[in-house]
């Protein structure tokens, strides 16, 4: 039970530090270049969920797991397309919806 509880403590943290810095660049995100630390935060995020996911195998909630998942392919999706380059207003605000809406449906119970 600790181990899960320090892999569910290290995701929360990779998911905190990538939505703030999202915000971080609330100003300039047209003018702002990416640097590596969201693709580590990303692959942080993406390890810890599938070891959470294998530690709960036979309880897993899929209502809750599939729609996360979505929502983190559509993050990688958006991050691998302006790699290197500034993010467009749709894609900015589209990363922050999806985060967010990730966020909200981690902590709903179903």
């Amino acid at each position: 039970m600790l181990l899960f509880n320090v892999i569910l403590l290290i995701h929360f943290i990779a998911f905190a530090v990538y939505l703030c810095t999202l915000l971080a660049q609330w100003r300039d995100y047209d003018t702002r270049v990416r640097g590596a630390l969201g693709l580590i935060l990303g692959i942080v995020l993406l390890v810890s969920g599938i070891v959470l996911v294998i530690m709960k195998y036979p309880h897993v909630n899929y209502y809750k797991v599939v729609p996360k998942t979505g929502l983190f392919a559509l993050v990688t999706i958006l991050n691998i397309r302006y790699g290197g380059k500034v993010y467009s207003r749709w894609a900015y605000y589209t990363l922050i919806v999806a985060t967010l809406l990730a966020a909200c449906i981690a902590v709903v119970r179903v």
